[in-house]
Parts: structure tokens; sequence; C-alpha cells
């Protein structure tokens, strides 16, 4: 081709995991079938959910995470009504989330019992201390940059360290997912 390589250059785009805080729990019931088409409507592709609380898997152009994190809130309020916070993480990042957890790698730690929670940013404020005066006394936690990882054998509905918990001790939203949801969300990115 005159004046041209005759080449097209091709957009880079990522595959990301939308995860939407505090779906279809406390009031907050939304269908992933109207999800999936908002998210197909703005020309995201290969858009498939993960379980009904609000895992959405899909491949976007590379650049621009932070606009897209707000719109996607932004037409979420419009369509559906309902204020949520939009947490995204790339296909590369879920996997360092696997990859580095500070409490798995001594190995005496039961996978079925871990979470992670999720931060929209890296927290201002410090961590909060582990007291084991706050709940049970096994109970932990691992901040690593924007995310938080928990460990609590005794169930995560008993533990003191919640997303609430860590929202209002680190000032910042976020949003919790079992350790077993984190590595099927890896798996369905193609990482493993």
């Amino acid at each position: 081709m005159p004046g041209g390589s005759g080449k097209r250059r091709l957009k880079a785009v990522s595959e990301y995991v939308a995860l939407l805080r505090g779906i279809n729990v406390g009031g907050k019931t939304l269908k992933m079938e109207p999800l999936v088409e908002l998210f197909e409507a703005m020309k995201l592709a290969n858009v498939r959910t993960y379980i009904q609380s609000g895992n959405v898997l899909f491949t976007a152009a590379a650049s621009g995470a932070g606009k897209l994190k707000a719109e996607l809130e932004s037409r979420i309020a419009k369509r559906f009504g309902l204020a949520v916070t939009v947490i995204l993480r790339t296909r590369r990042e879920l996997k360092r989330v696997l990859d580095s957890n500070p409490l798995l790698q001594s190995g005496s730690r039961d996978s079925e019992r871990m979470h992670v929670t999720f931060l929209e940013d890296e927290p201002a404020a410090a961590a909060p201390g582990a007291s084991p005066a706050a709940g049970n006394p096994q109970d932990e936690f691992s901040l690593a940059g924007k995310e938080v990882y928990v460990y609590c054998p005794g169930g995560y509905g008993k533990t003191v360290f919640s997303n609430s918990y860590f929202e209002k001790a680190l000032q910042v939203k976020a949003t919790t997912r079992n350790w077993r949801t984190v590595t099927k969300l890896c798996e369905l990115m193609g990482e493993q």
C-alpha cells in the first residue's frame, strides 16, 4: 500500500474481572443476564458471569480502567437504580493475588477458610492491628497492596474481619470473595 506499511495496528486489550460490591445480598438484587447485556452494550467483549454475587469477566481496551469503572458504576445506577461499587482487576493482577497469598505460604492453613478483600484503591490509612480480643483469636489477616487476605477458621460469618471492618478501618471501599471464587475466576481467565 502506498504511504503505509499495509498493517493495521491492533488495539491492546486486557481481560478484566469486575467485582461488584454487595450484589444479591442485603436487598440489592441484580440478575446476571441483564448485567451481561449492560456490559455488552458498552462494547465489552467475551462477557460472562460467575455465580450470582457480581463477578463479571470481560475483555476491554487495556487503557482507562478508572474511566471504565466509573462508566460501569454510572450505567448500573441508571439502569438498575443501584449504587454499586465496581472493583476491577486484570487477569495479571488476579493471578498475582492467587500466587502471592502470604497466609497460605506456610502451608498450615485450610484454603477453604481463606478470603480476599479487594480494595478499591491502596488504603491511605494504616492497617489496623489484629487484636485477638476483637474476635476469634485464630482469625488473622494480611494487607498486601490493594488486597487483604483474611483467614477465619471459625467461618467468615463469625469473624470481625469482615468487608465492613476493612472499609471502616482503611477508609476505602471493598468487596470480599472466598478463596474458591478467586481460584475459579483465575481459572476462567485462563490462569492457574
